[in-house]
């Protein structure tokens, strides 16, 4: 490489990097509530520049439908069966439900952007909705959880509970109390 210019590669890698740091603050940014998040806090936090911010995401948008689709991902990916059904169940309801007022500002903002029965916004849903789903069926085929509920009715009491204004303190209680609910008496 005699220009002295970096390889394709090399850029590449950089790029994903940039990208990671962009989603990693933007996601550490959007975790308080009080903070003003604008996208050049973003990059301030990030340590890029704007033009890099907006190489990698247009818009505020696009930076929310990403750290979206990526906190759905590990969602999805943290639906593991085990042992004991209900544990496993529970344990990712659990998950599920300490993800669902962090990320309350990035969901209700990216709202506004985008109409709530896109398919973008229903595909997270869909997709977090099967993977839990498994969990579901094995968990009530083995007679440890209610077998008169679905996984949407599940879903839809925990967002009920999410959105209820108070701490982890608060709320936790009342998730519990959901959970001891769809236990088999």
């Amino acid at each position: 490489m005699a220009s002295g210019k970096a390889s394709f590669p090399t850029r590449r890698a950089a790029a994903a990097r940039n990208r990671d740091k962009i989603l990693d603050a933007a996601r550490g940014a959007f975790a308080d509530p009080a903070a003003e998040v604008s996208m050049a806090e973003i990059a301030r936090r990030a340590g890029v520049g704007m033009a890099t911010l907006y190489r990698n995401f247009p818009g505020r948008r696009e930076l929310l439908e990403a750290l979206y689709a990526d906190e759905v991902d590990v969602l999805c990916a943290a639906a593991r069966p085990g042992h004991e059904p209900a544990v496993a169940l529970t344990t990712w309801l659990r998950r599920l439900f300490d993800f669902l007022p962090g990320k309350r500002l990035i969901v209700s903002e990216l709202l506004e952007f985008t109409d709530p029965d896109r398919p973008f916004v229903q595909g997270g849903r869909a997709r977090a909705l099967a993977a839990g789903r498994p969990l579901l069926t094995a968990a009530q085929e083995a007679h440890e959880i209610r077998a008169d509920l679905t996984i949407e009715q599940i879903f839809d009491m925990m967002a009920a509970i999410a959105k209820i204004h108070g701490d982890a303190e608060y709320l936790d209680p009342m998730f519990q109390t959901m959970l001891d609910g769809l236990r088999c008496s």
